[in-house]
């Protein structure tokens, strides 16, 4: 009888043990006490790379991970979060406890507002919000030195990552994820959380941590299961997929521009078309705009139109975009004809040679003088010549394009929608040290998915070294050479 209640007292507690351990379903629980690291396990390495401070989770030294002791499923949760400078963090979800190195079950959300990493010739660009490796972000939503709120939510398959409550990143895993070699289980599942201490010069607080269970939901399809799989494989290789050349046109709006972003993995750059009688024309419109898209999780660029956008707009404002773009499809040729090479009824190809030598002039003219970051719409030729593209874009033409890029540091475009440069030119780029960015100048609310651009990181060996990345705000274009007063030539 004695032994019979003893293991029915060993059944009670282990039940009893099982139902503390279960997060209760919808409520949200504290993960912190704010004054002891009570309900965590360091990592066997570099404990004392976690300690508390003023009711934070200091993360701060050597390598190291701090695991919380229960696991989650389908679960929402949200902390607040500030960095200092350099600062390089995470926080792992559906992992297990591992003794060194970095959790190898589950994602880790980036938290990442400035650090560079060690490779000045390979930077760090994963940036907050990220699901590291899978689905990354490079637009920065957040500052160092402020406190903002991340909240992450988790659904069968399905990621959402918010910061200060606006969606910054989706993704739905699907069946049979490709991976790559040692993150075969970088997949959801269920498991507990991490921080993470990255290295004695990053130093990271968390505080306010809290998370709820969540019911079992529906898994989510995969429409693409192959596109999938590209686009992890550049996010694993720290390519950069950004398509900085989005318009808001043909009825796309700043949220649909955000959902395709999010859907496919995307990052955008939208810019507005800025000069002579287009929709910017002066500060007041630009200032305009930039409200209109301010605090989306997109980049802002700057279309400057024709040659006389110089005398439009004033440095200051053209210093707030992210980056800035033209291209030479707007010139006036050696007769004083106005050119748009976009309409035909504007163009004028009298001889094609000089009309080709009157190109080349304008384009060293435009990249030698105008404070731009990108030459987009590279190439392009009027539809009359276009299908002589070519013969008439000779080696020594395309030679003096990419010299005068290569010497004053503008990126060349591979445009998505004219498959402008060709090969040969790219290839010559690249030698030559240019830079290069995705564009597609949408007319419609299709923005494709950047096929001639995929298309030309393999052909021409393409890698996350050659592309364009922003200019900090001391050495964008318009700062360090100003504003011309006219352009020769």
């Amino acid at each position: 009888m004695k032994t019979y209640k003893f293991l029915l007292l060993i059944v009670v507690v282990a039940l009893l043990s099982a139902c503390a351990q279960k997060p209760p379903v919808g409520e949200w629980q504290s993960m912190f006490d704010g004054k002891t690291l009570d309900g965590w396990k360091t990592s066997a390495e570099n404990a004392k790379s976690f300690t508390v401070e003023d009711g934070t989770i200091k993360c701060s030294g050597e390598r190291s991970h701090l695991f919380y002791k229960s696991n989650y499923q389908n679960f929402e949760l949200e902390a607040q979060v500030k960095t200092l400078p350099k600062a390089n963090s995470g926080i792992y979800i559906h992992t297990e406890y591992q003794a060194e190195d970095y959790p190898a079950k589950g994602y880790e959300i980036q938290i990442n507002n400035s650090h560079r990493g060690p490779s000045a010739k390979h930077p760090e660009r994963r940036l907050t919000g990220s699901i590291s490796n899978v689905r990354n972000v490079y637009y920065p939503m957040v500052k160092d030195k402020e406190w903002f709120k991340i909240r992450v939510k988790v659904v069968e398959n399905f990621v959402e990552v918010f910061i200060n409550d606006v969606k910054v990143n989706e993704y739905t895993e699907p069946e049979n994820a490709w991976r790559w070699k040692g993150g075969e289980d970088r997949l959801l599942g269920k498991g507990t959380i991490a921080l993470q201490s990255h290295d004695p010069g990053s130093t990271t607080f968390y505080k306010d941590l809290k998370i709820k269970a969540l019911p079992k939901g529906e898994k989510k399809e995969v429409d693409d299961k192959r596109w999938d799989s590209i686009v992890t494989k550049l996010m694993r290789a720290g390519f950069p997929f950004v398509d900085f050349h989005v318009h808001l046109k043909g009825g796309l709006t700043i949220d649909d521009v955000v959902a395709n972003s999010q859907r496919l993995g995307v990052n955008y750059g939208v810019a507005p078309n800025c000069g002579l009688h287009f929709p910017v024309t002066d500060d007041e419109s630009l200032y305009a705009y930039m409200d209109e898209v301010k605090g989306s999780p997109t980049f802002k660029g700057m279309q400057a139109e024709g040659r006389e956008w110089i005398t439009l707009f004033s440095p200051e404002a053209i210093a707030k975009f992210d980056y800035i773009f033209t291209d030479a499809m707007t010139f006036t040729d050696r007769k004083g004809r106005r050119n748009r090479i976009w309409i035909p009824e504007e163009v004028w190809v009298d001889d094609k040679q000089i009309f080709m030598d009157d190109l080349v002039t304008k384009i060293e003219a435009i990249f030698s003088q105008e404070p731009v970051d990108i030459y987009v719409n590279p190439t392009v030729l009027p539809a009359e010549i276009m299908p002589e593209y070519d013969a008439l874009w000779t080696e020594e033409r395309m030679a003096k394009v990419v010299k005068v890029l290569a010497d004053n540091n503008i990126a060349l475009e591979i445009n998505a929608r004219y498959k402008t440069p060709s090969a040969k030119m790219i290839k010559m780029a690249k030698a030559a040290g240019v830079k290069f960015a995705f564009g597609t100048n949408n007319v419609t609310k299709e923005l494709g998915q950047l096929e001639y651009c995929l298309e030309m990181i393999q052909e021409c060996g393409l890698t996350p070294g050659d592309m364009f990345e922003i200019k900090p705000a001391n050495k964008k274009p318009v700062i360090v050479k100003g504003l011309p007063e006219k352009i020769t030539g």
